[in-house]
C-alpha cells in the first residue's frame, strides 16, 4: 500500500479496506513500520518497535472492530507481556511483566496489531514529552516543539501519520494537552469507565483513565465500544454505557446550553492564542444554534493546585517504592530524574492526614463543579485545553539553579523546607496546562477538540467537559463539530512521505 494512501484513512477505515480485501492486515503492518523507518528519526515517538510480533500477528488477526489495523502503545498506563515497560525510568529498564494488562488485551481482541510502543515522560508526571532515559519526542507540526505529555509520543505519532490511532492515559490532562499541541481528537472518558487491572490500583487515586488520542470521532467512539467497562475488582464503576458509543454519536447533538470561560482553573493568565481559539469556538457553537453563556468553573487556583500536587507527590512516592516490588532494586536517586526523586521525598514527608484532606479537597470539586451545572442547567463546559502554545522543547525543564536546589533537596531535606517546595512548584508547574487537572479530580468525561491553528501553523485545542458519565452528548457535539469544521485533512508537511 502506497504510504500516502495509508495516510488518509482513519482506523475504521483502514479496517473497512481489510474486510473488503483490498488491502491484508501485513500490507497495513508494512505501511506502519515503513512510516516509523520514515519519520521516526526526526520524532523520536516510537521507544520500542515490535516488527516481528507484529508481522506475526497480522497473519491471523482476530475478527473485531478494527481487525488488521496497526496500533502504538504508549509505554505506561498498561502493560504488554513480555516486552519492557519503563514508564521512562531508568528504574525500569530491566521489568518485563509477565502477562498483558485488560486494556492492552481488549486492544487484541479489537483486532490491532501492536506495532510498537511510545514515549512518556518518567512516570507521567510531566506535560511535555522529555525523559531523560530516551530523549524528548518532537512535534510534526514544529520539531522545535513539544507535542505534550504524557502522551506525547502517541499523540506525534498520530499526527504523523504512523498510525491512525494510538493508546494514551490522563492523570491530569495527558490525552487532552497533547492532543492539542499535535491537532487530533483526544477524550478522556467517566472515571471507572476503563480498564486500569491489574497492574494499576486506581491511579493516582482515580485521575488516571486510559483511552486514545484519534484523528476522527469515530475511532475514538468505536474504541470506546471495544475496550470500556471495569475490570474485575475495580474500585470504580462508570454510569450505565450506551449499546454503542459509536452509533450514538451519529445523532445530532441538538441545541445545548455551553458554558464557557477563558480563565485559567488553575493558573493566573490565558495566553491570546488560547483566548482567540476558544472565542472562535464560541462564535462557531452559536451558528450550530447552541446556547453560550460565560460560567467560570469554581474553585481558588493556588489551593486546586496544591490539592493536585499533594496527591500526585503521594502517588508518585509510592510507584517509586513499588520499582523494588518489580525490579527487586531498592530505588535510589540516581535511579530517577530530579523531579520525580522530589515528588518521592514530598509525598514521603506528607501525613496520611494531608493525603486525606486533598482527597475530600477533590471530592468537594466534583460536587461544586456538579452544582455550577446543575444550578446553569449546563449539558457542557467549553475552556481552552492549554493556556498556551506548545512549548519549545526545553522550555519548562528546570534551570539549571532549579537543578542545583533539587540536588540540594536530595540530602535529607527538612520537611518544612519539602512542603515549601512542593506549595511553589504547585503554583509553577501548571501555569502552561492549568485547564485539564480539574476534570480528572471531579471525574467527568472531557475532551480537545482541534477547531483552531495559530499564524505559526500550531493547533490550539478547545476543550469541553461534560456532566459525569455523560460521553454521549460530547461525542455528539464533536461529531457536529467535525462535520462543521474538519480537521483530518490538516497534515503536517513532515507527514507526507
Amino acid at each position: 500500500m502506497d504510504l500516502n494512501e495509508y495516510a488518509q484513512f482513519d482506523a475504521i477505515g483502514l479496517a473497512e479496506l481489510v474486510r473488503n480485501r483490498d488491502v491484508t492486515p501485513l500490507e497495513l503492518v508494512d505501511a506502519a513500520l515503513a512510516r516509523i523507518d520514515a519519520l521516526n528519526p526526526r520524532l523520536n515517538a516510537v521507544v520500542v518497535r515490535l516488527d516481528g510480533k507484529a508481522r506475526r500477528a497480522a497473519d491471523h488477526p482476530p475478527k473485531g472492530t478494527f481487525s488488521g489495523v496497526p496500533f502504538l502503545v504508549k509505554d505506561m498506563d498498561g502493560v504488554l507481556g513480555g516486552e519492557p515497560n519503563t514508564s521512562s525510568s531508568r528504574s525500569l529498564v530491566d521489568w518485563r511483566p509477565t502477562e498483558d494488562s485488560e486494556l492492552f488485551a481488549r486492544y487484541k481482541r479489537a483486532g490491532l496489531i501492536i506495532v510498537g510502543k511510545t514515549n512518556c515522560p518518567e512516570f507521567g508526571i510531566m506535560g511535555v514529552t522529555e525523559p531523560e532515559l530516551r530523549g524528548p519526542t518532537h512535534n510534526p507540526w514544529d520539531l522545535d516543539r513539544t507535542p505534550g505529555g504524557s502522551s506525547g509520543g502517541s499523540a506525534a505519532a498520530v499526527a504523523a501519520r504512523i498510525v491512525p490511532v494510538a493508546h494514551a492515559g490522563d492523570g491530569g490532562g495527558s490525552i487532552r494537552i497533547p492532543a492539542s499541541c499535535c491537532g487530533l481528537f483526544g477524550m478522556k472518558p467517566t472515571r471507572g469507565r476503563m480498564p486500569l487491572g491489574p497492574y494499576i490500583t486506581e491511579g493516582w487515586d482515580g485521575f488516571v483513565v486510559p483511552n486514545v488520542v484519534s484523528r476522527s470521532v469515530r475511532d475514538t467512539a468505536a474504541m470506546l465500544d471495544a475496550t470500556q467497562g471495569s475490570d474485575l475488582g475495580a474500585p470504580y464503576a462508570a454510569p450505565l454505557a450506551p449499546k454503542s458509543f459509536l452509533a450514538s454519536s451519529r445523532r445530532p447533538p441538538g441545541p445545548l446550553r455551553i458554558g464557557f470561560s477563558a480563565k485559567a482553573m488553575l493558573g493566573s493568565k490565558t495566553h491570546s492564542d488560547c483566548d482567540a481559539a476558544l472565542r472562535d469556538a464560541v462564535i462557531l457553537l452559536r451558528e450550530l444554534g447552541h446556547e453560550l453563556v460565560e460560567i467560570d468553573m469554581p474553585g481558588d487556583p493556588e489551593d486546586l493546585a496544591r490539592t493536585y500536587l499533594t496527591v500526585v507527590a503521594a502517588c508518585v512516592a509510592a510507584d517509586v517504592l513499588r520499582t523494588e516490588e518489580l525490579t527487586g532494586k531498592a530505588p535510589k536517586s540516581e535511579m530517577f530524574e530530579l523531579p520525580t526523586w522530589f515528588l518521592r521525598q514530598a509525598g514521603d514527608e506528607l501525613s496520611a492526614r494531608e493525603l486525606e484532606q486533598a482527597r475530600q479537597r477533590s471530592q468537594r470539586l466534583g460536587r461544586e463543579v456538579a452544582r455550577v451545572y446543575a444550578e446553569n442547567g449546563l449539558d457542557v463546559h467549553l475552556s481552552p485545553t492549554m493556556a498556551f502554545p506548545p512549548s519549545r522543547i526545553g522550555e519548562l525543564q528546570p534551570s539549571l539553579v532549579e537543578k542545583m536546589e533539587l540536588r540540594a533537596l536530595r540530602l535529607a531535606a527538612p520537611g518544612k523546607v519539602l512542603r515549601l517546595a512542593l506549595r511553589e512548584l504547585a503554583s509553577k508547574s501548571l501555569e502552561r496546562v492549568p485547564n485539564t487537572q480539574v476534570f480528572n479530580m471531579t471525574g467527568q468525561p472531557a475532551m480537545n477538540v482541534p477547531l483552531w491553528w495559530n499564524e505559526e501553523g500550531l493547533p490550539i485545542g478547545v476543550q469541553f467537559a461534560g456532566r459525569f458519565g455523560d460521553e454521549v452528548t460530547l461525542l455528539r457535539l464533536a461529531t457536529q463539530l467535525e462535520q462543521a469544521r474538519p480537521w483530518a485533512d490538516k497534515m503536517p508537511d513532515l507527514a507526507r512521505c
